[in-house]
């Protein structure tokens, strides 16, 4: 037989399995979709069981399926028939929490969208880009409605930017100015982020802000406006790299609050004063520093980096010698929480994909849409964001209590 005959064969084959295959796993997800909807009303029924009117009538029923609607999922398109509700008790009504009212395609479509923007991609270029990732089925995401999505992210960036925080109590915060590129402006806008750890260990993103990374008066902006939305009460301890105009406004705004220079931060800073051949070694001590089990060891290693490197290359020494009063803060706060507030890796971790992705290609359109599909990507990553390692102690930093290289100290003893 010839062998092209039999290569075709096979790519039919192989596309026949590959769309049945697809259509089995369809036929699942819906299946699985109606049956935890279906379990979710009826927990919801069963829940409201005992509420009756004067009658005796049950005022929580089941009363028939709203309208065939569209879902679009990685696997395409598909149907979806949802039960209805009739509560009649005065002021509830039942809301989907899997399947909301409005919802037209799952959430992981939703953070693949700005993804693509931030990366690159233009407006006209999403249907084609889509279909690439979830097949020939991805429909109704059209340019133009595309541009709508960008338009609702928009607002609700805006809407976030105005919530109230007069409820909220940020034990740590963590700040970074990061650089984006923009393809409709020559210059290069840098978003100010914070985030913080709630008494319960949850972390949560607290501003994005465009401004510059050294202006004081940028960043006083962003915590005046906290501050004019009800965030009151100062933190603890603030994290962020040492060149960001941050420290002199925090100074203002927030005076009460400690200062941690970002260790990650100042061993690139550090190392990049010295040439690579010694880099190894000097990073391997730096390491030491801020790994040691208490703050005399991590002096210790600190002055041993010194007395080796500060004839020969001092202006590396005079870079880590510049905020060495606020590199070692860290140790004044219990010691589980020290891998969360040695360095900015909370932001770090969650934009350094972003970042380097948008290095490669010419950026967003607009600097509204570069704000824009940033939110859009950090509050899909806030998602994600695990509670700190012991959060039971935060607790005890709100209150003041004071704690000697990790460990809390006794009422009768004092700060050495």
């Amino acid at each position: 037989m010839n062998k092209n005959v039999i290569s075709q064969d096979k790519n039919e084959l192989s596309n026949e399995f590959k769309n049945s295959l697809e259509e089995i796993l369809k036929e699942g997800a819906c299946k699985l979709l109606k049956q935890a909807i279906e379990n979710e009303v009826n927990e919801y029924l069963q829940q409201h069981s005992d509420a009756r009117d004067k009658n005796g009538h049950k005022l929580v029923t089941r009363n028939g399926h709203l309208p065939e609607r569209k879902i679009q999922t990685g696997l395409g398109s598909i149907q979806v028939k949802q039960p209805r509700v009739r509560d009649n008790r005065q002021g509830e009504k039942f809301t989907s929490a899997i399947l909301p009212k409005y919802a037209r395609r799952t959430p992981s479509i939703e953070a693949v969208i700005p993804s693509l923007y931030l990366r690159g991609i233009s407006t006209n270029d999403f249907p084609e880009a889509l279909r690439a990732i979830l097949g020939d089925n991805a429909q109704g995401l059209s340019p133009t409605n595309i541009v709508r999505l960008k338009q609702i992210w928009e607002v609700e960036y805006k809407d976030w930017n105005k919530r109230d925080l007069s409820e909220k109590h940020y034990v740590y915060i963590w700040v970074d100015g990061i650089y984006f590129n923009v393809r409709l402006d020559d210059d290069r806008p840098c978003i100010l982020v914070v985030m913080g750890a709630l008494e319960d260990g949850t972390k949560e993103l607290i501003a994005i802000h465009e401004g510059y990374r050294e202006s004081k008066l940028s960043w006083q902006e962003v915590l005046q406006g906290l501050k004019s939305r009800g965030l009151s009460k100062a933190p603890s301890l603030a994290i962020g790299d040492g060149a960001l105009g941050f420290w002199a406004a925090l100074e203002e705004e927030f005076p009460s609050t400690r200062h941690q220079r970002c260790w990650v931060h100042k061993t690139a800073n550090v190392l990049d004063k010295m040439p690579k051949s010694v880099q190894k070694y000097a990073k391997g001590m730096i390491h030491e520093m801020y790994m040691s089990p208490n703050k005399k060891e991590a002096l210790k290693a600190y002055d041993a980096f010194m007395n080796l490197y500060e004839s020969r290359y001092p202006k590396a020494c005079q870079c880590l010698q510049k905020d060495k009063d606020k590199l070692f803060t860290f140790y004044d706060f219990p010691a589980m929480h020290w891998r969360h507030i040695r360095t900015t890796n909370p932001i770090e971790s969650t934009f350094a994909t972003v970042r380097h992705r948008t290095r490669q290609t010419k950026g967003c359109g607009s600097r509204m849409a570069t704000l824009t599909m940033v939110f859009k990507l950090a509050k899909d990553a806030e998602k994600h964001w695990q509670r700190m390692g012991g959060y039971k102690l935060l607790g005890k930093v709100v209150r003041g209590i004071k704690f000697k290289d990790g460990e809390e100290l006794n009422s009768q003893e004092k700060v050495a």
